[in-house]
Parts: C-alpha cells; sequence; structure tokens
C-alpha cells in the first residue's frame, strides 16, 4: 500500500495525533503547519507497526516526521535502547540528536545518545553507558560500538534509516546489513530517502516487511521559493566569475558548492587573499574544527561557506540568501538538495549556477525534474558590481541612525576638518573611502560575457588549442617516465559518453587519498570506458574506495588489466 498524499486537510499537529508534552515543545519551536511529509509519516507510524519506505527530499522536514512518532512510542520507564536512527553524515547524526533534544524538552525521562566518529570515543561510551532509549548514529562509528560491547541492539524495537540512499552512495552498505543482523527480526523498520535507486530497493526487499510507502509531490522537486539563474563560463573564468556574483550581492549569505575536497581548499584560499569572510567544509575537518565553523557561520561571523556535497549533508542553516554551484553535480538530485538550503520556511532564496557548456547540456533534464524556470543572467560587469556595491551602502544610511549627542563633542574638530569642501566634494571622497577598492578593482576589468571562450572560438584558437592539449600530453607523459615504480592498468567503467577527461579521472582518484597523490601514466579514453595505468601502491585503496562513487549517474567500478 503507498499514500500519495494526506487523506484530508491537515490544521496542526494535534490533528495528527501528537501527544500533549511533544505539542508543547513543538511550540516553543514555533512549528505550527505540519509539513507534507509530516502529515502522511507521523500518523502513519503512529497508528501501525509496519513498516515504512518515505521518499522525500532534503529539507521538507522529514526528522520530524519520523522523530515526532516515534518518541511517542517510546516507555520512558526502560533505560535500554528502543530506537536506533542511522545517518550517513555526523553533521547529520548531530542535527537529529539536537532536534530530538528540543521535542523532548517537555517529556520527561526519554534520552538520546549521538554516536559518531571525529570525536572522543570514550565521552559518547559514558553516555550510552548512562541509558538512553534513543540512539543516533553513523554507521561506522554505531558498528564499532556494536563490536565492542558497549551497544546491545537486542531491544530495539524501531531502526529508522535516515537518508538510505546517500549512506549506500557513501559505501555503506556492508556496514548498515552488519548492524540491521544483529536487531530483533521483530521491530518496526523506517526508511527514509531522497531518491530509490536500486541500492535502497535491495536492501528494502531484505530487511522490510511489506513495507507501506509514502511520496511526497515535493520528492525531486525545487522549492517554490527559491529563483534558479545561471551563468555561462569558460572554465578559465569560472573564479572570477565566482568573485562576480558575490560582488555583485553584498549582502549575501550562503554557501558555495565544489565537487572535491581539494576545490573547496583552493577557493578558500583564494577568497581570502581576496578579502572574504570565508571558511571551508569538507572531510579533512575534525569534529571540533567542523563545529567551530558551523558556530561561526550561523552566527554570520561569516559571509560563505565553501563546501562539499557530502560534508555538507544534514546542515541546518536559517536564512540563507544564497546558494553558489560554483560547478554542477553530476547527480542532477543533488542539484536539488544544493537549492533546497535555502529559500526555506517561506523567505525567498536565490541558486546561482556557474556552467560550462558541456554542463549546460544537463539543463533541460535539470529543469524537468525542479519544475521551475531557469533563467540565463549575463555575468555581473564591473559598473554593474560597483552600482550594487553602491546601492547597498546607500541603502544602509536609511537603518543608520546620526547620534547627534556624540557629535556635538566633535563640533569643532569636524567643521575644521571639512569646511574646505562642498557638498558634492565630501559625498565624492566618502564614497571613494567606501568604496574605491571595489572601483579600482573592476574599473577595466573585462566584460566576462565577451570572454564566453566555450562559445565563441574561432577555428584556429580550437587548434591551438589541441596544439596545446598535444603538447601538454607529451610533457605529462615525460614526466610519468621519470616515475621508477611499478604501474598498474586499470579500467574504468565511464568513457567520453559520460564526459569523462583526464582532469576529472585524476580529480577522481585523487579523492580516494588524503595524503601524496598517486602517479599516473597513459590515459585512454573510450565511448563507455576508460584505460589508464596508476602507480601500482595505489590500486587496491582506489579500487575499494572508487566503488562508493558516481560520476554522471554511472555507479564506478574499477577492474585490473595488467600488472607491470
Amino acid at each position: 500500500m503507498s499514500t500519495n498524499s494526506p487523506q484530508s486537510t491537515i490544521l496542526s499537529f494535534s490533528d495528527l495525533g501528537v501527544e500533549q508534552d511533544l505539542l508543547a515543545a513543538l511550540k516553543l519551536l514555533e512549528f505550527e503547519t505540519p509539513t507534507e511529509i509530516q502529515a502522511l509519516a507521523v500518523p502513519q507510524i503512529l497508528k501501525s507497526e509496519q513498516d515504512l519506505i518515505a521518499l522525500a527530499q532534503t529539507g521538507t522536514g522529514k526528522t520530524a516526521g519520523f522523530a515526532l512518532p516515534c518518541i511517542q512510542k517510546l516507555s520512558a520507564e526502560h533505560l535500554h535502547s528502543q530506537l536506533l536512527i542511522l545517518s550517513p553524515t555526523r553533521e547529520l547524526a548531530l542535527q537529529t540528536a539536537r532536534a530530538i533534544k528540543q521535542f523532548c524538552k517537555k517529556k520527561k525521562g526519554i534520552k538520546a545518545v549521538a554516536l559518531y566518529g571525529g570525536a572522543d570515543i570514550s565521552t559518547q561510551k559514558r553516555a550510552l553507558k548512562k541509558g538512553a532509549q534513543i540512539v543516533v548514529g553513523t554507521p561506522g562509528r554505531t558498528l564499532d560500538f556494536i563490536k565492542r560491547g558497549d551497544l546491545q541492539l537486542e531491544k530495539i524495537a524501531m531502526v529508522v534509516l535516515d537518508e538510505a540512499d546517500e549512506m549506500l552512495k557513501m559505501g555503506f552498505q556492508e556496514d548498515l546489513e552488519a548492524i540491521l543482523e544483529q536487531t530483533p527480526k521483530e521491530k518496526q523498520t523506517l526508511l527514509f530517502s531522497a531518491t530509490m535507486p536500486r541500492s535502497v530497493e535491495r536492501i528494502a526487499l531484505r530487511y522490510l516487511i511489506d513495507p507501506h510507502r509514502i511520496f511526497t509531490a515535493q520528492r525531486n522537486v525545487g522549492a517554490v521559493d527559491v529563483e534558479h539563474i545561471y551563468y555561462l563560463v569558460h572554465p578559465d573564468d569560472r573564479y572570477a566569475a565566482l568573485k562576480r556574483l558575490v560582488d555583485a550581492n553584498p549582502n549575501m549569505y550562503g554557501i558555495i558548492f565544489c565537487r572535491t575536497r581539494l576545490e573547496t581548499t583552493d577557493i578558500v584560499v583564494q577568497l581570502r587573499k581576496d578579502g572574504y569572510i570565508v571558511d571551508v567544509l569538507n572531510g579533512d575537518l575534525s569534529q571540533k574544527q567542523r563545529d567551530w565553523v558551523m558556530r561561526q557561520f550561523r552566527s554570520k561571523e561569516l559571509q560563505l561557506l565553501v563546501a562539499t556535497d557530502v560534508a555538507a549533508r544534514g546542515l541546518d542553516v536559517n536564512n540563507l540568501t544564497h546558494v553558489i554551484n560554483f560547478n554542477m553535480p553530476d547527480e542532477l538530485e543533488v542539484y536539488v538538495h544544493r537549492s533546497g538550503r535555502t529559500g526555506r520556511a517561506g523567505q525567498k532564496g536565490t541558486a546561482l549556477s556557474l556552467m560550462s557548456k558541456r554542463e549546460h547540456n544537463k539543463l533541460k533534464a535539470l529543469k524537468k525534474m525542479v519544475k521551475q524556470p531557469f533563467n540565463q543572467h549575463q555575468i555581473p560587469t564591473g559598473p554593474e558590481i560597483y552600482q550594487a556595491q553602491l546601492t547597498a551602502m546607500l541603502n544602509k544610511l536609511d537603518s543608520t541612525s546620526a547620534s547627534e549627542e556624540i557629535l556635538q563633542q566633535y563640533d569643532d574638530l569636524i567643521d575644521e576638518k571639512l569646511k574646505q569642501y562642498d557638498s558634492r566634494e565630501l559625498i565624492q571622497r566618502l564614497l571613494n573611502l567606501l568604496c574605491g577598492t571595489m572601483l579600482k578593482t573592476y574599473q577595466n576589468a573585462p566584460d566576462l560575457n565577451k570572454n564566453s571562450r566555450s562559445q565563441k572560438r574561432s577555428k584556429d584558437d580550437r587548434s591551438k588549442r589541441r596544439r596545446s592539449r598535444e603538447t601538454s600530453g607529451k610533457k605529462e607523459s615525460s614526466r610519468n617516465k621519470t616515475f621508477k615504480g611499478k604501474t598498474t592498468t586499470c579500467k574504468i567503467n565511464v568513457g567520453k559518453e559520460h564526459g569523462i577527461n583526464p582532469h576529472r579521472l585524476m580529480g577522481l582518484v585523487n579523492e580516494c587519498f588524503t595524503g601524496p597523490k598517486p602517479h599516473f601514466g597513459k590515459i585512454s579514453i573510450q565511448k563507455n570506458n576508460t584505460v589508464f595505468e596508476l602507480d601500482a601502491q595505489a590500486v587496491s585503496t582506489t579500487v575499494n574506495a572508487i566503488r562508493s562513487k558516481k560520476f554522471s549517474g554511472q555507479q564506478l567500478n574499477i577492474k585490473i588489466i595488467d600488472k607491470k
């Protein structure tokens, strides 16, 4: 059986059957009207012990959708673990645990513990030993606690697989199966996911019994309060275009999304060098560093956060004005997740995307999925940026009060210093003082729209690029000839039809390593696969790590062809 929309108009959480203690907490949190996923999931979980599959995208309120009814079904008299919630990332696990504690503010006796990597395991162990009905954890750390004998699951009554598609995409299938095998057969399993790929279906078939299915109308649909804008850029102009988008929106408070950790670090270095208050959020951060960055960002000490998709899973930040796609994600669903970070709670938001000509080919499919218009804008020119900065500064005058008492103390000094200027010259000098740096930056800046070289290169330009690539290839080969170690010939299951190129291939492999990057030899890109030589010592790590990745919708797989 499945449900696509509420059976009747839902006016409040009380109508869903939520008990008074939880309603009181929701009132403090200013939760008034249930979202679609909450209206569908809460009564279903409350009234039935049947397993559940719920498909809803990030940002639709699914945490409350499963947490509220599960909390209501728990026994406060018993301190053993009754509810296990598995999340793909530590940030999402922490966010879920925080939300549960807020929901339980008026409900006595219910405790929750979060288990996640990158933090002191002994502290988590002590918290678990004191007793907690709810355990929220990442698969890796949860399995570690089970193997140590510190987490017993024999009395678990409910299991929630939150963002199941992401957990499988990140390579947690074996961990999930090992955990689920330790749980009782008689339990309620609730699977929440944004998408339903075959891998999630297989998990559902194996571990869920006759599940009820919920499909929200918002699944993989862009938020209605988000404006989608894209800019065509040449790859060489991507950072310059990013900088212009930030400068053209002086009051921007947002997240810049990148594909790789290396890319996030490079962009943060450049933005800081250019004077922006910005930090990075990627998998290289410890939990302590991550928490510090998020505190700074939530308090708006940081204007911008540069993040990878995986590191940003589960982020809960209000009032974001913008999301910027530094490059387009390989998975169309990821765009929906990214853009859904803004335009929440009835507020307007904007998703800005920098697109190369190749990425532009995805636009038709993206429009179909998001079901919202995508408007192409021109990259802001120097005069447009200066006008935006000037307008923002002048608008601040309206909200700035003049303190007559303080100024009276310095009347003589002010009169002496400013009497030589008439009003217009004084305004000009003040504007130059406040906006002069921006004016100098863009005074002679080129129009990047005219430099849209990816669109308007002549045949001569293309042949020059071709010769340049050939020369570059020769240099790359000679560099690799200096490598003294052994190489292994491998084949990966993506090729020309998937949009792979040597740079992207090396990026995919390099992401598998936190330290020194492996050496590459020859790379031969075919129609549907790519054959390449790789440092033999790096092959095992690459083969195992690459399985959790996708490229252009293709689950990646590497086969070893020959060892040298």
